[in-house]
């Protein structure tokens, strides 16, 4: 089975799947400057890097 390389940034609905949050409380990470975004034209992505960054164990 192929495997696909992981992708560098993921849209709202994706990065709330992966850290399982609502999307209200993933926009409350954002406004609060703990996740960043990127737009790119109108779409909004997340990089995979920061959503691992916040749920990572210290």
């Amino acid at each position: 089975m192929p495997r696909y390389p992981e992708p560098l940034a993921v849209r709202i609905p994706e990065a709330c799947r992966m850290i399982g949050v609502g999307r209200s409380k993933l926009y409350e990470l954002i406004a609060d400057g703990t996740i960043q975004i990127v737009k790119i034209g109108s779409i909004t992505v997340i990089p995979v890097g920061q959503l691992r960054a916040l749920v990572e164990i210290k």
